[in-house]
């Protein structure tokens, strides 16, 4: 009888192992995407509360622009030094620790009581923030088979759109009744809860046990993650397709970033628009943005499934979609046919992100991914988000706001011709990878 109980043990542990091993995942992208959620709407708080701080400080809009901008400026900054720390240290322990530090410093927000304490304290808040998009989405991607890559990617990185149009909405009713110091607190209290959750749930251990699920060489993947400099910065850049990749993105983001910056000022100056009417009209643009990610990337793992080369067919077409129903867009005058066609270009206008990210985590070894989302996220930041609403401007100066938008979508179609050069030698870069992996393997 007792023989009888101990053959019946495994047998009833196996199915909850295997309910938990299924569920794991999506628990560890729910965690990470949440506290994306928290990242963005302890950047983005800010925004709604600028007139509070204004006028309760005597701020300029020099000083304001500057709490909203050395949180940017750390991110792009330590983004790649940090990444590749936490690809060493551990990326649970990095990511909770860069969750605390964000969130104490938001509530340091709360507590300041000047503008240098307030800049010291959103300094804080960037450094926090550095990293974590580029671990986050490196361990979103470790624990799911490649064929989803592209659709978690996509959704992983939608969570930004998505926690900045909370942050700015929460931040805005919050302050209204309570005040902006408990607008602060309540982001903070957010991310302290969800960096409590993290550090229970989501273990080293529990990471290492799903790679090794899916099948990957775990003690090689180990090997890459303590690479000198010379050698990783090598694997990040060795091929053309993954150079093709970090561009295209950037170039089609150069594209989105211009359009959530610019959306408020063009609908308030050609629709006659209130200042909350223009923010709240622009939000659902972005909403239409974050979910086009979403969609887009499920749809490229879809159509990619058996064939991986399709993604960058598939990158080719937004980018050359989009900018066909923006640049038509703003060919036409202001009325609802102009504000349907924005909003398809801007369900678009991130679709590349998905592909682009699958393309990059293919291209380099799970050990380094940290690494490698921290160069696009570098990358993205240098050619795209940062210079995009800039440039956008100072066009805007020259020839007006309506006018630098026509223009605008052309840039998506030179993210389109690096889908076109990557897509070109993408089969044969993916299998000398593999070629290498084993061998490290065998050695």
């Amino acid at each position: 009888m007792h023989g009888y109980r101990s053959t019946l043990a495994p047998m009833a542990g196996a199915p909850a192992k295997a309910r938990l091993s299924r569920y794991y995942p999506w628990l560890v992208f729910a965690l990470s995407f949440g506290l994306l959620l928290s990242d963005y709407m302890s950047r983005q708080v800010l925004n709604a509360l600028f007139p509070m701080l204004k006028l309760e400080w005597g701020l300029s809009d020099t000083e304001l622009g500057a709490l909203g901008g050395v949180v940017a400026l750390m991110v792009g900054v330590l983004t790649f030094p940090l990444s590749i720390l936490a690809d060493r240290w551990g990326r649970v322990r990095s990511l909770t620790l860069m969750a605390a530090l964000w969130s104490l410093a938001t509530l340091g927000c709360a507590l300041a009581n000047s503008f240098g304490e307030m800049f010291i304290a959103r300094l804080c808040v960037g450094i926090g923030e550095a990293a974590y998009g580029s671990v986050g989405i490196a361990v979103v991607v470790s624990v799911f088979p490649r064929h989803l890559r592209a659709s978690l990617s996509a959704a992983f990185i939608a969570g930004g759109a998505f926690g900045s149009v909370l942050g700015m909405g929460l931040g805005g009713v919050i302050s209204a009744h309570f005040g902006w110091r408990v607008a602060f607190a309540g982001m903070a209290i957010f991310g302290l809860i969800l960096v409590a959750l993290y550090r229970l749930l989501i273990t080293e251990k529990g990471l290492l046990a799903r790679r090794q699920e899916l099948g990957e060489d775990v003690s090689a993947s180990q090997k890459q993650a303590k690479l000198e400099l010379r050698p990783l910065v090598s694997a990040l850049f060795s091929t053309r397709s993954i150079l093709c990749a970090y561009v295209g993105s950037a170039l089609q983001l150069f594209v989105m970033a211009s359009m959530l910056a610019w959306l408020p000022s063009y609908f308030g100056r050609y629709y006659g628009m209130s200042g909350a009417q223009a923010g709240l009209t622009a939000a659902a643009f972005v909403l239409i943005g974050g979910a086009g990610m979403i969609m887009c990337g499920a749809f490229t793992d879809w159509i990619s499934r058996h064939i991986p080369t399709r993604k960058w067919i598939v990158a080719i077409a937004y980018s050359v979609l989009c900018c066909v129903l923006l640049g038509a867009a703003f060919q036409l005058p202001p009325g609802t046919a102009q504000l349907v066609l924005i909003g398809a270009g801007m369900l678009l206008a991130g679709g590349t992100a998905g592909p682009a990210s699958a393309a990059v985590a293919n291209l380099t070894s799970p050990a380094i991914h940290g690494s490698a989302f921290a160069t696009l996220t570098l990358v993205n930041n240098l050619l795209g988000l940062a210079p995009g609403p800039f440039f956008t401007g100072l066009i805007a100066d020259h020839i007006g706001l309506r006018g630098a938008l026509q223009f605008l979508p052309l840039v998506g179609l030179l993210a389109a011709v690096c889908f076109v050069i990557g897509r070109r030698t993408y089969s044969a870069d993916v299998h000398r990878l593999e070629r290498m992996r084993a061998a490290a393997g065998n050695s």
